[in-house]
């Protein structure tokens, strides 16, 4: 990820109703969510939810598909851990113990039991 990705990415989440949109997502896993539902979930009126899906889509950091009158939203989680890598890519600087409390909350993320593993693929403009 480049510094212009990071800033669209970190703009995008740069708001609490579309930081919560994408918080939800991400606990919804690669299954994603109906538009409908996380609308419903965070009590946000639809063209609301449809603004703030669309800005996230556009920061690539969500991706839509249809599955029958549905569209259902999930995090592009390639794009996410772009990001998550881009913020910490230098944070040690030689000290591991700078970055030992990240690591130990990473590390059993999407091991077996622990959660889902995310296996999202990327779009073509959301590398």
């Amino acid at each position: 990820m480049d510094a212009t990705a990071a800033v669209e990415s970190l703009s995008a989440l740069a708001h609490d109703g579309r930081l919560a949109v994408f918080r939800l997502l991400v606990k919804a896993g690669p299954e994603g969510m109906a538009a409908g539902e996380i609308a419903r979930r965070l009590r946000t009126a639809a063209n609301t939810m449809s603004a703030q899906l669309l800005v996230l889509s556009h920061a690539c950091l969500v991706q839509a598909r249809r599955e029958g009158r549905s569209i259902i939203y999930a995090v592009n989680f390639d794009v996410m851990t772009g990001l998550l890598v881009y913020l910490t890519q230098d944070c040690c600087q030689g000290s591991a113990e700078v970055c030992a409390p990240l690591s130990k909350v990473l590390q059993g993320c999407c091991e077996p039991g622990k959660g889902k593993r995310h296996e999202t693929p990327a779009r073509s403009r959301c590398r």
